[in-house]
Formats: structure tokens, C-alpha cells, sequence
């Protein structure tokens, strides 16, 4: 099993955008940290987790007594790993080659998974209710490390303890037997009132949300950290600078390779060669993502301009290709016709996702990329002046007059 992995993952390697290791290169090197620490924390989040939490996870996987390998990563369908822990687990114990408990979650999770090899002493019915307690005892708004701090704390029990008694929302009073019957009428009163508007708080409740007597428990909202937030964000700028970047090279290559043109085919070549060096000066200046995101839309332009290119040579139709969605460029391309948008007297016809235009047909606010200060295009800089290009002037004229900067 273990090969035939390794196999699939070696295959699918070439075609991960971005990915510069194998996922047996990628596994080696956590492996050989590994060696070093039993606890791995990706770069990504090494100033997102307390040094303390850390520390607590260590002490913890070290009085079990037996080898424990932690490894907490940001994983995503484009990694080595195609984002499954499972191919994580399969490919370090392949490279570590040694037997202990290696545990494996996501960065962005708090869902650990786990595999014993070679470890006689533990088994799926030990782990698996140590898992879910720890899960359970610490809440929803837990980060990784602190539900592996409670899971190892689990595992060094002889016995699952019992768990703690969860207190009543209901509530009760002892009665005062010295008390007046008078005191005890308006306290009855009192109890009997609080017991009516709870019920009535719980009846408009389960109206609201369309439940019921049988309906599911309403669980906590889940919130992402601040700070958790800030480093999956960080992260997703330098993936996508990464592909970008690897875009724009391959693009380049091809643009070098394209015969000489006339007429038509000269000024989509020419787009093109614009539009990649608009997206080029845009990344290697970037601070932010919303800046990575304006080089990808232009990189998006050439491209298209390329393929146009690539279709006059060839005497054949231009394919119109539609733009990139103009309030999240990352939901991919706009659906249909181009919508209008009216606010305070100002109407804007913008290409929009399906995703988008649903939210706005529904008076709701779309899933706008985010900016410094709410969504970007909240901002005054040229991203949010044209929508990415969406209005205004040729986007890659307006960079190389470095609008962008300004």
C-alpha cells in the first residue's frame, strides 16, 4: 500500500502548480526535522503558534513513553501532499522508517489524524475515543496544538476519564425552609416567569432557523484566529506568487517562440508581451496580496492575448474566453453576461462569478477579495479604481505609467 502511494503521488507530482519538491522529497525533509524534534511546525506557522503551546505538546508526547511524531502544516489541494494527511502519514513513516505514533493536522484545522506503526502497545480502540475526547474537551475555537496537548494528556491515562459534567442552562434553587409562604409565592412567581421567557426565547429560536423539537444542537459559530487568519493569508500570497511566477516564465518562453506576425496577429502579440511585463513589474514589487492578485490578472491578459495570437497564426476563430471575476478574481472566471451594479447614483458593468451574482441578486454582499480595510476595492489605489481592470483604461498601460504606486 505504502509503495503504490508513493507511486501515485511520484506520477501526479509534474502536474501540482507550484510545487517544487516530489512528495517523497517533501516527506524527507520533514522526516529529517523530525529527527531532530518530534514535533514539526511548518515555517508558515512558526510565528503563529506561542512558544508555550509548543512546549506543552513536547512535554506531553514525551511522557507517553514510546516515540510520538507531531506534524502540523498548512495543506492544500496544489501541495505535495495533495492536502491529504493520509498521503502525509504514508510518505513520512516511509522515510522515517521507524515505529511511534505519528499524528498529522492541518494548520488551519484542529481535526488531527493519526497512524501507529509498529507499536504493539497502542491500538484503533485506545486512540479512537482519545481522539474524539480531546476533540470535545477542547471546543471549537481551539487551535491544533492545543487539541494534541489534550490528546497526548488522554493517552497518558490508564483509563479515559469521565467527562466533566456539562452545567445546566436551566438552573434550580433550594428552597429556605424558614422562609414566609409569601417569599415563597413571589419566588414561584419569579422561577415560573424566568421558565416562561426561556421557553419562548427557545420557540422564536427554533422559528428562526426553520428547526424544530428533533432539530440538531446548535453548535458554537466556528471563528479562524486572528492570528491563524493572518498566516493562512501569508501563505496563500506566497503560493500564489509562486505559480505566478512559474506562469510568467513559461509564458515567456512561448511568446519568444512565436513567429514573426502582421496586421492582427502583430497587436495581440504585441498585448501580450505588454501584459506579461505589466504582471512581471507588479509581482516583484507586491506588498500584499491583493497586489499578487493584480500581476495574476494581468498574466491572465497575455495569456488570453497569446492564445489570440496563437489563433490568427493559425488562420482560425479567437475563442472568446471570459475575464476573471472583477470582486474576486480567485473565483475564477465571470458567468454570462457582464452585470450591472448601481450604488449611490452609479451604475458599473462588471463580469462576475456566478458565486457573486447570486449574492447580489439576493441583496447580499458578495465574497469580495479582502483588502487592508474591508473588501479591496474599498481601497484607492488602481486595483480598486478599475476592478482590476474590469473599468478604466488598458490595465497594462496604466502599470507601466506606474498607476499602480500611485
Amino acid at each position: 500500500m505504502t509503495v503504490l502511494v508513493t507511486l501515485l503521488l511520484l506520477l501526479a507530482a509534474p502536474a501540482q502548480a507550484g510545487s517544487t519538491q516530489t512528495p517523497a522529497e517533501r516527506a524527507r525533509e520533514i522526516a529529517t526535522a523530525l529527527d531532530k524534534d518530534r514535533l514539526y511546525v511548518d515555517p508558515a506557522y512558526k510565528n503563529a503558534l506561542p512558544e508555550k503551546l509548543l512546549t506543552d505538546v513536547r512535554t506531553k508526547a514525551n511522557a507517553l513513553g514510546y516515540p510520538v511524531y507531531s506534524i502540523v502544516l498548512p495543506l492544500t489541494p496544489s501541495d505535495a501532499f495533495q492536502g491529504k494527511e493520509s498521503n502525509v502519514l504514508t510518505l513520512v513513516i516511509d522515510a522515517m522508517a521507524k515505529p511511534g505514533l505519528y499524528v498529522v493536522v492541518d494548520g488551519g484545522s484542529r481535526f488531527p489524524w493519526y497512524t501507529v506503526h509498529e507499536l504493539p502497545q497502542l491500538d484503533e480502540e485506545r486512540l479512537r475515543p482519545v481522539r474524539q475526547r480531546a476533540l470535545d474537551d477542547t471546543g471549537y475555537d481551539a487551535g491544533p496544538t492545543e487539541v494534541l496537548a489534550r490528546m497526548y494528556e488522554l493517552l497518558a491515562s490508564p483509563t479515559l476519564p469521565r467527562a466533566k459534567p456539562t452545567k445546566s442552562t436551566g438552573g434550580g434553587r433550594d428552597t429556605d425552609r424558614d422562609s414566609d409562604s409569601s417569599a415563597g409565592k413571589v419566588a414561584l412567581i419569579i422561577v415560573g416567569g424566568l421558565i416562561v421567557l426561556v421557553v419562548l426565547g427557545l420557540v422564536i429560536g427554533l422559528i428562526r432557523r426553520g428547526g424544530g423539537p428533533h432539530a440538531p444542537r446548535r453548535q458554537k459559530t466556528f471563528s479562524i484566529p486572528p492570528h491563524v487568519a493572518a498566516t493562512v493569508a501569508a501563505e496563500q500570497r506566497r503560493r500564489l506568487s509562486r505559480e505566478t511566477a512559474l506562469e510568467l516564465t513559461t509564458l515567456g518562453s512561448e511568446l519568444a517562440a512565436l513567429p514573426t506576425a502582421h496586421g492582427l496577429g502583430l497587436a495581440h502579440q504585441q498585448a501580450a508581451l505588454d501584459a506579461r511585463q505589466a504582471a512581471e513589474k507588479v509581482l516583484d514589487s507586491s506588498e500584499d496580496l491583493v497586489d499578487v492578485v493584480g500581476a495574476m490578472v494581468l498574466l491572465d491578459k497575455a495569456r488570453r492575448e497569446y492564445d489570440a495570437a496563437v489563433a490568427v497564426a493559425a488562420d482560425r476563430p479567437i475563442d472568446a474566453v471570459p475575464e476573471l471575476c472583477a470582486f474576486n478574481p480567485l473565483h475564477g472566471r465571470s458567468a454570462g453576461r457582464k452585470t450591472q451594479v448601481k450604488s449611490d447614483g452609479a451604475t458599473l458593468t462588471l463580469p462576475l462569478c456566478a458565486e457573486c451574482r447570486r449574492a447580489l441578486e439576493h441583496g447580499q454582499a458578495p465574497s469580495s477579495l479582502p483588502g487592508a480595510d474591508g473588501p479591496y476595492w474599498h481601497g484607492d489605489d488602481l486595483w480598486a479604481r478599475t476592478f482590476f481592470g474590469a473599468i478604466g483604461d488598458d490595465l497594462a498601460g496604466a502599470v507601466s505609467r506606474g498607476d499602480h504606486r500611485s
